[in-house]
């Protein structure tokens, strides 16, 4: 079944048009407004008509939103200079601002109207010079959440940058044309009321909205009582096999991991070879027009994996470094021009967290788990420190919402009070970036670490905007070769009432990840050359072989029954997990048979064949009877009364470090860092324009939120020894320091003073 634009599918809340009055009270009519012919966004948001005189001049504020008076009405007094109210000094500034470039219209007499019909022509004509003037000088103020606003002086190295004119158009919907920054063209296909934004002399406004029925980044997204509809953009900035292979991992067939990969291309020295291959994937596997596309098809929110040499690499680690942080940036332009939010995944980490290729280096764990488990974990904890002194400054923190702090940490072998003792120092690591409160920083993700949602219920009470991260995949584990068919009710039955429970025992939780595959079937999808359960051929271990796994890839020969069978399914899906991120949004062609062989893990690739749903809103009620959670979350869960108000008895018991490192033993006796090296600062993007005949930058903050974290970054000390830190299993060095160095080789339990607390 299909849905316009217009008719939300049963179940789904109504859209919050402009004429919100009309939906409180069907017996209100309609009304004059400045922007009456607007019926696609909220009354505090930029509208969708492009050539709407109005943008953004109602106040962004809670108050604002729950008060029942209209702020765009033109016989408001307020508006009117025989009121004897228009000069009120107590006027928004909103107002006051339109007032200073504008001059108020007298009030018309009849005598008026008969002099303006000799003079129609005239009026024509001056009509025809104001508004092209008044539409292109009027800029839409940035919401009072966004301090950066207006450009000030320059604070940027990075190389992102904008020449465009300040003439051209800055928002459109459905129909207009994007121009991107190389130049090329395509037109912005989004059935649902969303409105792209961008003005180069204000790159930091947030007027944009992804659909009617998601709030506009100026306005504070509602989790809990708002939907997460998402997707990840794998393979892009930490690459693995099975989302990019044709153009990186089949050239090279030693290539099983970013890490081998990196080092055979480093080796290539012929014609189209090298590392910089890596910044060409980057420029090219996402691109702005992905970012209008999944607007377009009804997705507010992208996960992101990020790895650590986006920010540094040390000795002997063969990464490209720092590059991919430039092509974040953009995602984040990108990202705030179409309306979307940003979950930042921090995916790879130093040692790796899980020992799978798409942590940097397939093979052991060594975080938190082996002889350099300490070391790698005080290492990654400075990396999620300098990432959020960057997105809680208030130029991105309106983007990007939510920060996983660790992808997919192995917490069995880990062991559940090691991790929560990381994640507990995570947490305050964010939160003496970020500060205290809505409004201060992203929500933490914590993934659930393979040990269930359930062993997470009432973990760290009264955290400032604390979110669970779970990652339900059904095709890893047994196989079986029943049809697609009898899968269309198995997500409900095993995803949505743990979800549910999660709601009320820990608070927020989301899927960070899931797809529409039943078996394991795909190019790479276990990796390079260990085969497939399906088909009995993966390593480790026995399989029985279940049959051939071309029907399951063979996606150009799929009828019509097939593409149902998997819309049902992802239906099913979304609706058991209520707030999601599908894996992945693309993948990419094999080089060898010139098609996508994991089809069932490309969210693009079902629109554009007809598995995937075109509104994502249809899942409502797929689940019968699965007893949805009821918002709201607790106000301390949300940013609101009680957030941080941590009890001292649970911080003493989650104190940094761990006293001992699975399959290693007692932190003291294990090779660690001491804080007293320089910490890396990321670069903001530069963005200039031209003003007064003059070309300035403006202000991108300066990568640090808090000038008042001056602690010094982990780094080795001078005589003791270490291990590589992929090391996996091995005895420490003996002796691990020399004389005078040993006291400081793992610093005293500690436990950090609450965070600092922002209004």
């Amino acid at each position: 079944m299909s849905y316009f634009a217009d008719t939300p599918p049963p179940g789904a809340a109504q859209p919050r048009f402009l004429g919100a009055a009309l939906y409180d009270d069907p017996s209100n009519g309609y009304r004059d407004s400045f922007a009456s012919q607007n019926t696609q966004n909220t009354f505090r948001t930029a509208p969708s008509v492009v050539t709407s005189s109005v943008y953004a001049l109602n106040n962004d504020t809670p108050q604002a939103e729950q008060s029942a008076a209209y702020h765009d009405d033109p016989n408001d007094p307020e508006y009117n200079s025989g009121s004897g109210q228009g000069g009120n000094s107590n006027s928004p500034r909103y107002l006051a601002e339109k007032r200073s470039a504008y001059a108020i219209p007298r009030v018309k007499s009849k005598r008026g109207l008969i002099i303006a019909g000799s003079i129609l022509a005239a009026v024509i004509v001056l009509v025809a010079i104001v508004v092209p003037i008044y539409l292109v000088v009027l800029k839409p103020k940035s919401s009072s959440n966004n301090s950066s606003g207006s450009p000030s002086s320059p604070t940027s190295t990075s190389t992102s940058s904008s020449g465009q004119p300040a003439s051209d158009v800055v928002t459109g919907g459905n129909g207009s044309t994007i121009t991107m920054e190389d130049g090329t063209t395509f037109t912005y296909l989004n059935p649902f009321g969303g409105t792209w934004y961008w003005d180069p002399q204000n790159p930091f406004n947030n007027n944009a909205q992804a659909q009617s029925w998601t709030l506009p980044l100026n306005q504070t997204f509602r989790f809990g009582i708002d939907k997460i509809f998402g997707v990840n953009l794998g393979g892009w900035l930490t690459t693995e096999p099975v989302s990019y292979a044709p153009a990186l991992y089949q050239k090279y067939p030693t290539a099983i991991d970013e890490w081998t990969l990196s080092e055979a291309m480093a080796a290539d020295t012929s014609p189209g070879g090298g590392l910089s291959q890596l910044e060409t994937h980057y420029q090219t596997f996402i691109t702005e027009q992905d970012f209008a596309e999944i607007a377009g098809a009804g997705l507010n929110f992208v996960r992101i994996p990020l790895p650590y040499w986006a920010i540094e690499v040390r000795s002997g680690e063969p990464f490209l470094p720092k590059t991919s942080w430039t092509y974040f940036l953009k995602a984040i332009q990108w990202a705030r021009k179409y309306g979307i939010r940003i979950n930042l995944d921090f995916h790879a980490l130093p040692g790796s967290q899980n020992g799978w290729n798409h942590s940097g280096k397939f093979g052991s764990i060594n975080v938190l788990y082996g002889p350099m488990g300490i070391a790698n974990a005080q290492r990654s904890l400075d990396y999620i420190r300098i990432l959020a002194e960057f997105i809680s400054q208030p130029e991105y923190q309106n983007v990007v919402t939510i920060f996983g702090i660790t992808n997919e940490p192995q917490g069995t072998p880990i062991g559940q009070d090691a991790l929560s003792r990381y994640y507990m120092q995570a947490y305050n690591n964010v939160r003496e970036a970020s500060g205290i409160g809505a409004g201060n920083g992203p929500f933490i993700s914590y993934h659930d670490g393979f040990l269930g949602l359930p062993q997470w219920a009432g973990w760290l009470p009264n955290a400032d905007r604390a979110a669970l991260d779970n990652h339900p995949y059904m095709c890893f584990e047994t196989q079986s070769s029943a049809p697609m068919s009898s899968y269309a009710q198995t997500p409900c039955s095993a995803w949505g009432a743990t979800m549910n429970t999660s709601m009320n025992a820990f608070g927020f939780t989301a899927a960070g990840e899931f797809s529409n595959a039943v078996t394991d079937c795909g190019l790479y999808l276990n990796g390079v050359g260990l085969g497939t359960r399906y088909e009995g051929t993966y390593t480790p271990g026995t399989w029985p072989v279940m049959g051939s796994c071309t029907p399951w890839t063979d996606w150009q020969s799929w009828n019509s029954t097939m593409k149902s069978s998997i819309e049902q399914f992802a239906l099913a899906s979304m609706d058991a997990l209520q707030n999601w991120f599908f894996w992945t949004w693309k993948i990419g062609n094999s080089s060898t048979s010139g098609v996508v062989e994991s089809p069932q893990w490309s969210y693009q690739l079902g629109l554009q064949n007809g598995w995937m749903p075109a509104d994502p809103r249809v899942a409502s009620g797929t689940c019968a009877n699965q007893g949805i959670w009821s918002p709201p979350l607790q106000a301390w869960q949300t940013g609101g009364a009680g957030a941080g108000q941590i009890a001292a008895a649970v911080t003493s018991s989650y104190s940094w470090p761990p006293a001992q490192i699975s399959n290693a033993g007692a932190v003291s006796l294990l090779p660690s860092y001491t804080p007293t090296g320089t910490v890396a600062t990321l670069p903001p993007p530069t963005f200039t324009y031209s003003s007064a005949h003059a070309v300035k930058t403006a202000s991108a903050g300066n990568g640090w939120e808090n000038p008042s974290d001056t602690a010094s970054g982990m780094v080795g000390i001078a005589s003791c020894s270490y291990l590589n830190p992929w090391v996996g299993t091995a005895a420490p060095p003996s002796p691990l320091c020399s004389s005078g160095a040993a006291a400081r080789a793992v610093p005293a339990p500690l436990i950090t003073p609450v965070p600092r607390h922002q209004s």
